[in-house]
């Protein structure tokens, strides 16, 4: 029987997508046909290139042309992405952004800055377009994790207007309110100060087209966070906490501010933090130094997964302090966790997009 683009998108209908529970061809992923001869060449178009289920798709795609049209055709699968977004045409803030991510905690000293640093640089050697805002207004921490603590942004002036172009490092654009001020003095601005100079990071800024915009909050639930959160189109929120039963507490408060009925930002998930200690004689071991099972049974009260867990490693600190965040080490195996951290966080923003896609909804 004839090789035609009909037998191959049915084909391709066997194909389901793990996360969205429909097949390739009704989720529109299967672009690109060409038929020549005996060969068979068409891209599949997923929601992400952090996509943590590439391998397992491609490897079924294949299958299926090979049972249900014909198991000598000679096949190549490009494996491409398109992001996708739950923003409306009317959201004017940041309209060329994709999708926001908040990274909060309920309390300081959990690693909160860490993780959106090395979250965002992971995203963004996956193949996405990357920002990052260091909205911690009070303890700028990204000046020293990206080594530019005397850097100072440039900009132009439209309209009467000045705008800033972010910097470009580590494979992503980013601000900090550290970029503009003494970070040898205190910071005393009151609330409706401080949250002005945040906000304007947002939209006096040059941040293009981005597939993910990364947001290191302020820790806490105080009028900051609330204001970043209820002024822009966040499409989810990460909460970061260790694993001992104090900061978890905290990690409630931060839940129940997400959770509000007047914000009712989707929690994406929980990133438990020095979750364990591994010798560098004995990395198979792992030892709960502060204690076990509290972040899970918490993200399992909450209904939400548990994004990853990152190991209590020196090096994360130290490289941290050298202006060379872990992630941007390709041969550590705390890299590995950040890269699964940056999967799961893509993976868990496709689905939320297509839930609000199907049953409507929104912020």
């Amino acid at each position: 029987m004839k090789i035609d683009e009909s037998r191959i998108n049915d084909a391709l209908r066997h194909v389901e997508d793990p996360d969205l529970k429909k097949d390739l061809v009704t989720l529109n992923m299967i672009e690109n046909i060409v038929i020549d001869g005996n060969k068979v060449t068409f891209d599949v178009v997923l929601t992400t290139p952090a996509c943590p289920l590439k391998n397992q798709i491609m490897q079924a795609c294949l299958d299926a042309i090979h049972q249900y049209v014909d198991p000598g055709v000679a096949v190549e699968i490009n494996m491409t992405s398109r992001v996708t977004s739950r923003r409306r045409e009317t959201d004017a803030m940041l309209k060329d952004v994709k999708n926001i991510i908040a990274v909060g905690s309920g309390k300081g000293g959990v690693g909160k800055s860490t993780i959106a640093v090395n979250l965002a640089i992971t995203l963004a050697k996956s193949g996405a377009k990357v920002g990052l805002i260091d909205a911690d207004i009070y303890g700028p921490s990204i000046p020293i994790m990206f080594g530019m603590l005397n850097e100072h942004p440039t900009g132009y002036d439209k309209d009467g207007k000045t705008y800033v172009y972010p910097f470009e490092k580590f494979g992503i654009k980013v601000l900090s309110i550290g970029f503009f001020v003494d970070q040898s003095k205190a910071l005393i601005w009151r609330g409706p100060m401080a949250s002005m100079a945040l906000r304007q990071l947002f939209t006096d800024a040059e941040w293009g087209a981005l597939d993910y915009m990364v947001i290191d909050l302020p820790p806490g639930t105080g009028d900051i966070p609330l204001t970043l959160i209820q002024d822009f189109p966040l499409t989810g929120a990460i909460i970061v906490s260790t694993p001992q039963q104090v900061a978890i507490a905290d990690v409630r408060k931060a839940a129940d501010m997400f959770r509000n009925d007047k914000i009712n930002i989707p929690i994406l998930g929980l990133v438990e933090n020095m979750a364990y200690f591994s010798p560098p004689d004995a990395p198979d071991r792992k030892y709960y130094i502060f204690g076990e099972g509290g972040c899970k049974k918490f993200a399992e009260e909450l209904n939400i997964p548990v994004l990853g867990q990152i190991p209590v490693v020196s090096a994360i600190a130290d490289s941290g302090d050298a202006g060379i965040p872990m992630a941007m080490d390709d041969h550590s195996a705390v890299t590995d966790a950040f890269v699964k951290l940056s999967e799961a966080v893509a993976q868990q923003i496709a689905i939320s997009n297509s839930i609000r896609e199907i049953f409507g909804g929104n912020k």
